[in-house]
């Protein structure tokens, strides 16, 4: 296996890294980025996160539409990283699939910087919407997300920088090569 082949899969709830560290990882190893999100479907359909949250809890194409834009991403490029929240269960063929954990308090402070907003608040949405997702998921996939332990590589980020995370998991992907 060669980087330039590798599919790396990283998943984690809101507020882990997902997005930047998949990011980061991409670009240090020059593969493609797939990072297809709700976020990503409300600005297409010119909503906001919230509506298609709520959209998302009554009728599964919301997750279903993400999942299978961002597989069929993965599988066409001849490398990649993936970074959503179901990666690591979704993207079979990964050569290397990290799980990113942080804690509830962590996970907040990360958003609040991203969007803004008063901790309390964005930390009981946070903690409300993990709930919403891990019942979606396995009623829809029968996928239960708080149970990783099948992850190649688990990062805990809450003390570590970014540079330091990305760097674990080139470590791995270069030790799996």
């Amino acid at each position: 296996m060669t980087r330039e082949k590798m599919k790396i899969a990283v998943s984690g709830k809101s507020g882990c890294g997902n997005t930047t560290i998949s990011r980061l990882v991409s670009e240090k190893l020059d593969l493609a980025f797939i990072n297809f999100t709700f976020r990503s479907l409300a600005a297409e359909k010119g909503l906001s996160l919230k509506e298609v949250l709520a959209k998302a809890a009554i009728d599964d194409w919301w997750d279903r539409e993400v999942d299978t834009r961002q597989l069929a991403m993965a599988e066409k490029a001849k490398g990649c990283v993936l970074g959503s929240r179901l990666a690591i269960w979704m993207l079979k063929e990964a050569d290397l699939k990290v799980y990113l954990r942080a804690s509830p308090e962590v996970r907040a402070g990360r958003i609040i910087k991203r969007e803004g907003g008063v901790l309390e608040e964005i930390a009981a949405f946070t903690l409300e919407r993990d709930r919403q997702d891990r019942e979606r998921y396995m009623q829809i996939y029968n996928i239960d997300n708080d149970n990783y332990s099948f992850a190649d590589l688990i990062v805990d980020t809450d003390t570590m920088g970014i540079e330091e995370i990305a760097g674990a998991i080139i470590n791995e992907a270069d030790r799996r090569k």
